[in-house]
């Protein structure tokens, strides 16, 4: 299960990391600056937004009082994400500003003030992330913060810009916009994810499960689609507790999504049974299964055999005569039916049954015979004999 784990959180990182996001218009620098005449500047850019994976910036040189004949912001309007901007140079040349003065600049970008004021100071751009040398009179590129682990950790950049116009000051318009992927904006880690899977196991249907790997990967998916982690964090800890019960319910009731979970709580009930452990298999198949309406005519059959192992025979008579109200034909019910009466010595009723089904099969490769037998002996090693045992068995044989 711990291979499980690993193999989800690789699947979540993968998911997290498709292009499902926005381009975050409201959170863009967009800054216009002078520059003296042979001299270089630096810029730090506004803070990207927490889930920013690329960003696109402009470039744009222009003479006195000319303007921008539009933003980037609005150019992005048509792109609906950066793939749209990164699959050829028609993206790029398209957002390039329509206009640009003729003076041009060199400019490079840094990760950190202290590489970009090297460069200011002295003109090198040594620890430069992209520098371009041949002087621009305007430009437009989209960077991928996820392109180098530096890159990935960086919270702004910083350009640096040197003028090439040795006479007159220039104007520079710098804008950029970043790319905010909608799973990693929310701020759930691979570390943080593994806390919220550890705590999921501390909920009261986890706590009847063998393994609930998967019931608490379905549990911390729903807590992630519902919160943030900074609104999770700030819960208190009898509130994340409460929340873990109430997404457990949610996870169960959704009948379009819990499958895998109750095909799980069904192997881990098998498993209690088989360990001997009867009222945690009847606990864990009646509260998953049954409790939130996701039985089947063989639940009845398996919960049925649980009450008769455990000697709770009012019990098994109820849930297996219900089942044999959905369906008369499932051999496994009328099988246990006649179990049952042996066991609360009605032995006509039990010879009834066997009459009428010892020549069918329970399942396609096994006979009403043999199950029969495999179940006596299943009975006796629990404990469980009767003195009728062997009458059924010869009137099988006959």
């Amino acid at each position: 299960m711990k291979n499980f784990v690993f193999l989800f959180i690789l699947f979540s990182v993968s998911i997290f990391s498709q292009k499902e996001g926005y381009w975050d218009k409201e959170r863009n620098t967009n800054q216009q600056i002078v520059v003296k005449a042979g001299e270089r500047v630096i810029i730090k850019s506004e803070d990207f937004p927490r889930g920013t994976t690329e960003l696109i910036y402009r470039i744009t040189l222009l003479d006195n009082n000319q303007q921008l004949s539009s933003s980037l912001v609005s150019l992005l309007k048509s792109i609906p994400d950066p793939s749209g901007y990164s699959q050829g140079a028609a993206g790029g040349v398209f957002l390039l500003s329509k206009v640009s003065g003729d003076d041009t600049c060199k400019y490079g970008l840094f990760l950190d003030y202290k590489s970009a004021d090297i460069y200011k100071q002295t003109g090198k751009p040594i620890k430069a992330i992209l520098f371009q040398n041949e002087p621009v009179d305007k430009d437009s590129k989209l960077i991928k913060l996820n392109a180098t682990k530096e890159l990935s950790s960086a919270k702004n950049i910083w350009f640096g810009f040197e003028s090439q116009n040795w006479v007159m000051h220039e104007k520079i318009v710098l804008e950029i916009v970043p790319w905010v992927n909608n799973e990693l904006h929310r701020g759930w880690t691979t570390e943080n994810r593994l806390e919220l899977l550890k705590n999921c196991k501390s909920s009261e249907i986890a706590k009847k499960m063998i393994n609930s790997d998967i019931f608490c990967v379905g549990l911390s998916n729903n807590i992630q689609k519902k919160y943030t982690i900074d609104e999770y964090q700030k819960l208190l800890d009898v509130e994340k507790s409460k929340l873990l019960n109430e997404i457990s319910f949610q996870c169960l009731n959704d009948k379009t999504t819990n499958n895998s979970i109750i095909n799980s709580a069904r192997i881990d009930s098998d498993d209690y049974f088989l360990q001997g452990k009867y009222t945690e298999a009847i606990n864990l198949l009646s509260s998953v299964v049954f409790e939130f309406g996701n039985s089947k005519t063989n639940d009845y059959s398996t919960l049925g055999k649980y009450y008769l192992f455990s000697k709770q025979y009012d019990k098994a008579l109820k849930i297996l005569k219900e089942g044999e109200k959905l369906d008369a034909s499932e051999l496994s019910i009328q099988l246990n039916l006649a179990h049952l009466y042996i066991l609360i010595d009605d032995f006509s009723k039990a010879k009834e049954l066997h009459k009428k089904f010892k020549n069918q099969n329970i399942t396609a490769k096994e006979s009403w015979k043999i199950k029969t037998k495999s179940d006596f002996d299943e009975f006796q090693k629990a404990g469980i004999t009767n003195k009728d045992f062997d009458r059924i068995l010869r009137l099988l044989e006959n």
